[in-house]
């Protein structure tokens, strides 16, 4: 049986832990050979050496997202190291609880900067090569439920999740007939540590409680939308928003 991925060559971002990781793992798995990146050095060149011994086509470097140079390093790895790039996942962010009348004006710039605009910088970065690729290229925007419903007190977030939503739409049009497929990805309530030490896991057990599977997702069970969006099983989607929330957005 052929792999999902195979013949693919994909970049993704925040891919040293939690759900990026889980995502470069399946990737490989699956047949593709695979540049990640992220500002986690360490953790993310562990990764990579753990992933080779098991005998995957991976390649680390450090990509800030907010950096256009960095973004054209990494597309630079992919081609070189693998004569192409065919698809792009759009994973890193940052979250901070605050409300509207408690965040400062820079944690909310940081946070749209790293969510919303290293999304747009890697898009911007990676269409040629994705253009030049072919049929079967794929963006894949890691955007969250908090773009399609509302919660009080992440409100930069909420902004920046819901410019990542809109923006995939518009881009996926743009790019219909050229040959670059563009979705986003919904996640609900993930077992990561993505909160950054935000989030108490008191907060964490109030809103599981709202989940009508009473429990939160493993970055695995999410990783496998990641795939299939990036597969050629989905090859007529675009603009289109898969949910991956144990029910969340369903009352």
């Amino acid at each position: 049986m052929p792999q999902r991925l195979e013949g693919k060559v994909a970049l993704v971002s925040g891919g040293a832990r939690g759900l990026g990781a889980a995502i470069v793992e399946l990737f490989a798995e699956e047949g593709a050979s695979v540049v990640f990146g992220d500002v986690r050095d360490e953790l993310g060149n562990a990764l990579a050496s753990r992933l080779r011994e098991q005998g995957a086509s991976v390649s680390y470097l450090h990509l800030d997202v907010t950096q256009s140079e960095d973004w054209s390093s990494a597309v630079r790895l992919a081609q070189n190291a693998y004569g192409r790039l065919t698809t792009l996942v759009n994973n890193a962010a940052v979250y901070h609880p605050a409300g509207l009348m408690d965040i400062t004006p820079d944690v909310w710039s940081q946070l749209l900067r790293v969510n919303l605009d290293g999304q747009w910088l890697g898009m911007r970065a990676a269409t040629p090569a994705l253009l030049d690729a072919g049929e079967g290229a794929a963006i894949v925007n890691v955007c969250s439920l908090w773009a399609n419903i509302g919660s009080p007190g992440s409100v930069a977030y909420h902004a920046s999740k819901g410019g990542v939503r809109s923006m995939t739409k518009s881009v996926a049009l743009e790019f219909a007939e050229k040959g670059i497929r563009v979705n986003s990805l919904h996640p609900g309530m993930i077992d990561t540590e993505f909160g950054g030490g935000n989030v108490t896991k008191e907060d964490l057990q109030e809103q599981v409680k709202v989940v009508p599977m009473k429990r939160m997702g493993s970055p695995r069970e999410i990783a496998y939308g990641s795939l299939f969006l990036a597969s050629d099983e989905s090859r007529y989607m675009t603009g289109a928003e898969l949910i991956i929330d144990g029910g969340w957005s369903v009352p």
